[in-house]
């Protein structure tokens, strides 16, 4: 099976793993309701999927993303035209941590 390559690709498969867990601290005055109803999480994202990862680990049936799919455009919040090494360094770690929230029958 071919192989996507880069210059920092062996690198960044590592760096989910190096990102450390961190605590989730709940803020009273920005919660409503109690229990399961949901959860709002704030703050950078690989960071926050480690968080959760040891709660939801193999448990999530689907996952939606929406990233900057690096297409060389200009949008209002951020610049989708990062060099394309840069890019696939930025997601691969999230996507690496996304795979370990998948159940069995889980997909992206």
């Amino acid at each position: 099976m071919p192989l996507l390559q880069w210059l920092t690709r062996d690198e960044d498969l590592r760096a989910a793993d190096r990102v450390p867990y961190r605590l989730l601290d709940e803020v009273p005055d920005l919660s409503h309701g109690a229990g399961d109803e949901g959860l709002l999480v704030q703050g950078d994202n690989l960071e926050a999927l480690k968080a959760l990862l040891p709660f939801y680990a193999g448990r999530v049936k689907c996952i939606y993303i929406d990233p900057p799919y690096n297409t060389r455009s200009a949008f209002e919040h951020y610049d989708d035209s990062m060099e394309h090494a840069k890019w696939l360094a930025m997601i691969v770690p999230r996507l690496m941590l996304l795979r370990e929230f998948l159940s069995e029958d889980g997909s992206i």
